[in-house]
C-alpha cells in the first residue's frame, strides 16, 4: 500500500504481469488498521500470482457517492454492507475477491483462485456457524443469522448477470438478510469453497492426521490479537509473528 496525496492507493504485486492482477478487496475499519496491514502482508508474501489489494474504505466511498447508508446498531464494522459493492468496484468484470480484514493467509492465493468455476455467480465457504459469544472484537454485538460468515470471504464472478443487481442503490437500501444471505441468487449459483480458506478461529478444528483440515486462511471472527481482550485467542502466535514481519519490513522501508 502506498500514499499519494494522502489517499490510500492499491498495493500491486504484479509478479511480472501488471495487466491482469487478481483484484482483492479488503474490508477496512480504522479501528482495525493493523489487522488490515497484516492481512495484506500475509497475502502478498505468499502469492505467486499478480494481485491487487484494494481497501474498501467507507469514507472514500461516501466521497465518491457510492455509499450513503446510515450505520445500523448491529453493524460491527464499517464494511458490514459496503463489501457488497465489490462487483461494482471491479467494474462488473472478471472475478474478484472480497475478504474481511481479520484474516491471516497461510497459503498461496493462487490455490484459491484456481478453485474458480465460471458457472457460479459467487463462491464461498458455506459455514454452519452459530457463535456462543454475545459480543466480539472490542465489545461489538455478536449477531446470529442464517449463513453467518458466508459473506466474510467471497469470490465474485463480477460479470455474472445476476450480480448486476449489486448497484450502489441496492447495497444502500436492501436489508441485511437480502445481502448477507445472498438472496439475489439461487442456491445452485453459489459455489463451495473448502472451509480451510475461511477457517473460523474458535469454531473450526484441525485434525492432526488429516492435512485437509489445516487452515489456509485463519479468520479471527470473534476478535484477533490486535484487540486486548483477544490477545490469547487460538492461533494468536501466528498472527503476532506475521505482524512482527510486517512491522520490520515497514520500518526498513521508512529508513531507506
Amino acid at each position: 500500500m502506498s500514499l499519494s496525496n494522502g489517499k490510500i492507493q492499491p498495493t500491486i504485486n504484479n509478479g511480472g504481469d501488471a495487466n491482469k492482477p487478481f483484484k482483492i478487496f479488503v474490508g477496512y475499519d480504522p479501528r482495525e488498521d493493523l489487522a488490515f496491514e497484516v492481512c495484506q502482508h500475509s497475502i502478498l508474501k505468499r502469492s505467486s500470482i499478480p494481485v491487487e489489494i484494494i481497501p474498501i474504505k467507507q469514507s472514500d466511498l461516501r466521497k465518491e457517492g457510492l455509499y450513503w447508508r446510515e450505520r445500523g446498531q448491529f453493524e460491527s464494522t464499517e464494511f458490514s454492507f459496503s463489501r457488497f459493492l465489490t462487483p461494482r468496484l471491479a467494474n462488473y468484470e472478471g472475478w474478484a475477491m472480497f475478504v474481511d480484514c481479520d484474516f491471516l493467509y497461510l497459503a498461496d492465493i493462487k490455490e484459491l483462485r484456481d478453485l474458480i468455476d465460471d458457472k457460479y455467480a459467487i463462491m464461498c465457504v458455506q459455514h454452519d456457524y452459530t457463535p456462543k459469544e454475545t459480543t466480539k472484537m472490542d465489545g461489538a454485538v455478536q449477531t446470529v443469522y442464517p449463513r453467518k460468515n458466508w459473506s466474510s470471504m467471497v469470490l465474485y464472478n463480477c460479470g455474472h448477470p445476476k450480480n448486476q443487481i449489486l448497484t450502489p442503490e441496492t447495497v444502500n437500501t436492501q436489508t441485511g438478510a437480502f445481502l448477507h444471505r445472498f438472496q439475489w441468487l439461487k442456491d445452485d449459483e453459489i459455489g463451495l469453497v473448502p472451509f480451510v480458506w475461511n477457517f473460523l478461529e474458535g469454531h473450526n478444528k484441525v485434525v492432526e492426521a488429516d492435512p485437509t483440515t489445516f487452515p489456509k486462511a485463519i479468520h479471527y471472527t470473534r476478535g484477533g490479537p490486535w484487540f486486548e481482550a483477544w490477545k490469547n485467542c487460538e492461533f494468536a502466535d501466528l498472527w503476532l509473528s506475521e505482524m512482527e514481519k510486517y512491522l520490520k519490513e515497514a520500518k526498513k522501508k521508512i529508513e531507506n
